[in-house]
């Protein structure tokens, strides 16, 4: 049995599922749409949680995903009990001749209601189809199996529905998020302060165990010396996956890890929906909302479980979203590449200012390439300004996070070793040497020396390759003359964002398709390219 469940963002929908099943979805487009969904299977059973209800356009995606349901596949609405009658009455439309069967979940907190019992009662007199009231992070086995038999007795809805209550059992009340200015800073500080340390913390543990594991290293690579030079260069050499996957491992693991712990923390206690509406009126501007920004921040871990991680943003921002993390996130293999450019030049004082300089660029970026509709003021949030607080789900967190590692390991890893060996073979080959001296008069369009071309190629395979284009071996000093401050930033502002990684653009042509990504790449590097000259020059007068 096909079963897809609709509700609106924060409903419960995902906990639900992963609560019937046990198990972690596997990601995919719903059939005869672009809409991304997480299937989950069980025991005969197929549930597919498409994404959550967040701006009014997203009902017109969940509208094509439903309009093209195969004959035998069944609606399970989720509506949260606390907000029962305005998500009814914002998905009933949506629901005409399907099969459908309905869970109220927070039922927890909706069952003290003085009228819980009654609502309830009239709820299924009235729509004449399955209601099941549950907690949907705490489903028994008899709940679940009383659930899954319910699904057999779905059936369609009348032709019009009254008003029903919600059951929220506490007045509204406004809390920091929702005053103006300050719930905002808040909101902010939440997002990035947290970030910040966790890509302090990991880079320094990556940093205290650098030294040792390269000297771990050198027997392991000093024998592949004797062996043909070709191999010695893919395994071993400058670019070499042994020299290089320990180090991947070193500082990019320890920061998706912290990322996903956090965000995954931000989500299952309800602070996302916090952060979400606070946060609307700065955003909808640019096309993105609070749960977006969650998956650009998550980016600066590692883009790819950043990229999969927005089959869960609003249908309608994804693509912006995907954006914003293809050329603002610098991941943690990028942003340690550009502080130990800043550190070699004895100018760590650059970094606040390429931080600044990269949000300024990826905000107006952005606003470039969202659709107007995606900005109208009738796209409004769907979504209850006081949704309440609760502790978080260990349960949620550890599959979170073990989702989102165990997609830095399947996408990520195995297209790092494809790069160690084209990079490699590039450099063997004299083809890197080559597209440096191809692309070294283009350099002087930023004000930059032709030798700072290999960085820029190199930093648009790997996004550490800027830095060991830039550096000298013992990554103390620049080998490129870069004479000034604003050289420095130019360079490796344009090394950065000029094209997204590699493991970055195979993620989105799998997500959406080829076509998409070569799209996204000649945006970028448009943009790219013009910021950078505006940096340059612009710079330049600002020195003079």
């Amino acid at each position: 049995m096909k079963t897809i469940l609709i509700g609106m963002e924060s409903s419960g929908k995902t906990e639900l599922v992963r609560s019937l099943t046990g198990k972690a979805g596997e990601s995919g487009r719903f059939r005869g749409t672009t809409l991304a969904c997480e299937s989950y299977r069980r025991n005969g059973y197929e549930f597919v949680d498409s994404p959550g209800i967040l701006r009014s356009l997203d009902s017109v995606s969940s509208r094509e995903a439903l309009e093209s349901l195969e004959e035998n596949t069944q609606v399970l609405l989720v509506l949260n009990a606390l907000f029962l009658n305005e998500q009814l009455q914002e998905l009933f439309p949506l629901l005409k001749d399907k099969q459908v069967s309905i869970v109220l979940t927070h039922w927890d907190r909706s069952a003290s209601h003085p009228q819980a019992e009654e609502t309830l009662q009239e709820l299924r007199k009235v729509l004449q189809v399955p209601v099941s009231p549950l907690d949907a992070r705490n489903l028994d086995t008899d709940q679940r199996q009383a659930l899954l038999d319910k699904l057999a007795e779905a059936s369609e809805l009348p032709e019009s529905i009254p008003a029903f209550r919600s059951l929220e059992t506490r007045s509204p009340r406004k809390d920091l998020f929702q005053v103006p200015v300050l719930g905002q800073i808040l909101s902010i500080s939440m997002l990035f302060g947290p970030a910040w340390i966790a890509v302090s913390s990991a880079n320094a543990f990556a940093d205290s165990l650098y030294d040792p594991l390269d000297a771990a290293l050198s027997p392991l690579l000093d024998r592949f010396d004797s062996w043909p030079l070709w191999i010695q260069s893919m395994l071993a050499g400058d670019y070499g996956f042994f020299a290089m996957f320990p180090f991947l491992l070193l500082y990019a693991l320890p920061t998706v890890l912290i990322f996903a712990l956090f965000l995954s923390l931000l989500k299952s206690s309800g602070l996302v929906d916090r952060l979400t509406v606070s946060l609307e009126s700065l955003l909808r501007p640019i096309g993105l909302s609070g749960r977006d920004v969650v998956r650009v921040v998550m980016g600066f871990g590692c883009n790819v479980p950043a990229v999969i991680n927005t089959r869960a943003c609003s249908s309608c921002s994804r693509g912006a979203t995907v954006h914003a993390i293809s050329f603002g996130s610098a991941c943690s293999y990028q942003l340690p590449a550009t502080l130990a450019v800043f550190a070699a030049a004895s100018m760590p004082g650059l970094a606040p200012i390429f931080l600044a300089w990269l949000a300024v660029t990826t905000l107006l970026y952005v606003r470039w390439t969202t659709p107007k509709e995606l900005r109208d003021s009738l796209n409004t949030l769907q979504m209850p300004a006081n949704e309440p607080l609760q502790w978080p789900s260990l349960r949620r967190v550890w599959l979170d996070c073990w989702q989102n590692v165990s997609q830095f390991f399947v996408m990520a890893i195995p297209v790092f070793l494809i790069i160690c060996f084209v990079a490699a073979l590039l450099q063997l080959t004299g083809i890197l040497d080559l597209l440096g001296s191809i692309t070294a008069p283009l350099m002087a369009l930023f004000r930059l020396p032709g030798e700072a071309a290999t960085s820029v190629i190199l930093g648009s395979i790997r996004k550490d390759g800027l830095a060991i284009a830039l550096l000298d071996s013992d990554w103390e000093s620049l080998k490129v003359p870069l004479e000034d401050p604003v050289q420095i930033l130019t360079a490796v502002y344009l090394a950065g964002v000029l094209l997204p990684c590699l493991v970055t653009l195979f993620t989105i042509a799998k997500e959406f398709n080829l076509r998409y990504a070569m799209r996204l790449c000649l945006r970028q590097i448009l943009a790219a390219a013009g910021f950078s000259m505006l940096l340059a020059w612009g710079g330049l007068v600002f020195l003079a």
